[in-house]
C-alpha cells in the first residue's frame, strides 16, 4: 500500500470496525518495520520516543516531522503522527503542523490540549476547543483525506475531572474531531462513560491505563483503537539499562536471550553492498 489516499481510507476504515484495532507506537524505522513485520494494521508515532532517541525530554517540531516522514517511509501501513500541541499556543500557527505531517506521508494526527507549561499545563476551554477547530479546518483543506484525533490531557496532569473530560471530548467532537482521546483513563467503567458520551471513535492509550485490562475488555467497553504511547521505547530502553547494567557487573547472560540475526535478516532489508 503506496498511495496516500489509499492509505488514508484503509485507516479510517479501520475505526469503522465493530472491534477496536491497535495501533503500536514506533519510534524509529526499524521498530516501524519490526511491528509492520508482526502483522499491525496501522502505526503511530510517539513524541516521547522522538525525543528519547534525539537524548532530551521534548522533540522539536522539525524532529517530529521528520521523525513523521522516516516512520511513514519505512513501511507500507497507515501512520497517524503525535503532533503534541502543534507547537503553538495560536490555533492557526498550531494547525500548520496538520498540513506539514500530510506532506510526510502521515495520513492522520492528533493535536492535545497540554500546554507544555508546568505551570500552567491544560488550556483553557475555549482556546482548547479553537484549537481543534482549527486543525479540523486545515486536515479538511488537504487534498487527501486525513484523521484528525483530538486529545484531552487534563487527566494526565490531574488538573480536569472525568466531568471536565468528557465536556471537552464533546465540544471536540463538536468542531469535527473525527477520533477523541482522553489519556490516562485508568478504568473500563471510565472508558465507558467516556465512549457512551461522545459520537466518535475513541482511542484509549494502554501505556498509561491499568495494564491488566484485556484487548476483550476494552471492546466491550466500547473502545475503537487502542495505542501504546512511548511504552515501547521505554521498555527498550529499560531492556538495556538492564544490560548494560550487567555488563558493568561483569556479567554477561542476558546475551544468552538476544533476538535472532536470522529474524532480523528477515525483517530488514539488505543495504547497499560496499
Amino acid at each position: 500500500m503506496t498511495d496516500q489516499t489509499a492509505k488514508a481510507v484503509a485507516f479510517r476504515d479501520l475505526h469503522d470496525r465493530p472491534e477496536p484495532f491497535l495501533l503500536p507506537n514506533p519510534w524509529d524505522a526499524g521498530s516501524a518495520r519490526l511491528l509492520a513485520g508482526l502483522g499491525f494494521p496501522a502505526l503511530a508515532t510517539t513524541s516521547l520516543g522522538v525525543a528519547v532517541n534525539h537524548g532530551k525530554a521534548r522533540a522539536s517540531a522539525d524532529e517530529i516531522i521528520e521523525n513523521c516522514r522516516v516512520i511513514a517511509q519505512a513501511t507500507d501501513l497507515p501512520v497517524n503522527a503525535d503532533l503534541e500541541n502543534g507547537y503553538a499556543d495560536d490555533p492557526e500557527e498550531a494547525a500548520k503542523m496538520i498540513a506539514r505531517a500530510h506532506e510526510a506521508g502521515v495520513v492522520g494526527a492528533s493535536i492535545e490540549d497540554a500546554t507544555g507549561d508546568r505551570a500552567k499545563p491544560i488550556y483553557e476551554f475555549d482556546l482548547a476547543v479553537a484549537r481543534v477547530a482549527a486543525a479540523v479546518e486545515a486536515a479538511r483543506a488537504l487534498p487527501q483525506p486525513f484523521l484528525l484525533t483530538a486529545r484531552a490531557e487534563g487527566l494526565l496532569y490531574r488538573v480536569n475531572d472525568l466531568d471536565e473530560i468528557i465536556r471537552r471530548l464533546q465540544a471536540f467532537e463538536a468542531v469535527g474531531a473525527d477520533v477523541l482521546y482522553a489519556p490516562a483513563l485508568m478504568t473500563t467503567s471510565d472508558m465507558r462513560t467516556v465512549v457512551t458520551s461522545v459520537g466518535k471513535p475513541v482511542n484509549v492509550v494502554m501505556g498509561l491505563s491499568d495494564p491488566n485490562i484485556t484487548l476483550d475488555q476494552l471492546a466491550d467497553a466500547g473502545v475503537r483503537r487502542v495505542s501504546i504511547g512511548g511504552a515501547f521505547s521505554r521498555v527498550a530502553l529499560q531492556a538495556v539499562t538492564r544490560a548494560a547494567t550487567e555488563m558493568k557487573e561483569g556479567r554477561f547472560t542476558f546475551a544468552a536471550d538476544l533476538f535472532p540475526v536470522r529474524e532480523l535478516r528477515r525483517i530488514f532489508p539488505a543495504g547497499p553492498k560496499n
